[in-house]
């Protein structure tokens, strides 16, 4: 069996192991990592050797820190990501670069439309009809996306939202509220297999499914890192929130859709967004302006200009061919952004 992960901001960990009468057996560890004193990666294989084949990712990080050497020291590699490693060869995980990647990046729709589209593209992949896809958005028109589970009531000021003629729309995956301004955000779909986040727990998948766009972000001279459970942070403030949604009909997919801020006006934000002071003391600010820190400074480039680099980074690394909405799913997605998404019984369901 053979897995790989890439350690969030560090290195590969691949791992070969075969099982026998329910252990681990044959164990090799290998990557381009860094680890110091070499007998330390014996110490890992023997660590592994022998340990059930259902101990979690946990429980063989804990085996492998236990049996390290006095004074190991591990660059871009970790205890937990060789641990993670392990379950994905178990769990026969597939690779990034398994696949043949497509890219939808149309024109502006409208809030409820893109909700559809994630819906029902994600849904193509988890039957097999559809590769996996990155899709990039462009917005129609300034919304309010609350998360699944937020109350309607206490996330939106009905007033301000329609004083600066804002729609709210719900979506189909948790998480908190995102304010969006044509422009002024960068929003983008991952729909994937579900054996491409095998062997990672709900948190890792996050970590894993964000790591190319931390590579892009550098490649822009920003340094910025994932914050768990669903952020994206730098120096200067949270810069992207994510949020997941899991498919489990057919062979299964995940739905993993990020925006990032690249020049919010904070101002209308609290205007129309309920943020209330316990939220924000837990992100250690007192004002919601320094919640968010725009991409446009931190880059100095127009927000074009980022897209592109972060889909020119996408390619190089994992291969992204050009691709389209197909009439059925077109029509399937306007079905339902009518009939679901722009629903009142929808939007509410939380009040």
């Amino acid at each position: 069996m053979h897995g790989e992960y890439k350690v969030p901001g560090g290195k590969l960990v691949v791992v070969d192991l075969d099982v026998e009468d329910g252990v681990l057996s044959g164990v090799r560890v290998a990557g381009d990592f860094f680890l110091e004193p070499d007998e330390a990666i014996l110490a890992i294989n023997s660590a592994l050797e022998g340990a059930p084949a259902d101990t979690d990712a946990a429980g063989l990080a804990a085996r492998i820190d236990a049996a390290l050497p006095p004074g190991t020291t591990m660059y871009g590699l970790t205890s937990e990501g060789v641990g993670v490693a392990v379950r994905r060869a178990l769990a026969h995980a597939t690779d990034w670069t398994d696949y043949d990647w497509q890219l939808i990046h149309d024109g502006p729709q409208s809030p409820a439309l893109h909700m559809a589209l994630d819906e029902v593209i994600t849904a193509e992949v988890a039957a097999g009809r559809r590769p996996p896809t990155l899709r990039v958005w462009e917005w129609g028109a300034p919304a309010v996306v609350i998360g699944s589970f937020q109350s309607l009531r206490n996330e939106v000021d009905p007033e301000g939202a329609e004083r600066h003629g804002i729609t709210v729309v719900r979506r189909v995956s948790g998480g908190g509220a995102m304010f969006i301004e044509p422009g002024n955000t960068i929003t983008y779909s991952l729909s994937v297999p579900d054996a491409l986040v095998q062997g990672l727990s709900f948190a890792d998948s996050y970590a894993y499914l964000d790591d190319w766009v931390l590579g892009a972000l550098a490649d822009m001279g920003v340094k910025a890192w994932y914050q768990p459970l669903n952020d994206i942070a730098t120096d200067a403030g949270k810069i992207a929130g994510a949020a997941q949604k899991r498919v489990v009909a057919d062979e299964g997919a995940v739905l993993h859709h990020v925006t990032m801020a690249y020049d919010i006006d904070a101002d209308k934000m609290l205007e129309v967004l309920r943020i209330g002071r316990e939220k924000l003391s837990d992100k250690g600010t007192k004002s919601a302006k320094k919640r968010v820190d725009p991409l446009r400074r931190q880059t100095g480039l127009p927000r074009e200009a980022v897209i592109e680099r972060m889909i020119a980074s996408f390619r190089g690394r994992y291969g992204l061919a050009e691709g389209r909405v197909t009439d059925e799913e077109m029509s399937r997605a306007r079905e339902l952004a009518e009939t679901k998404f722009s629903n009142e019984e929808w939007t509410a369901r939380v009040p």
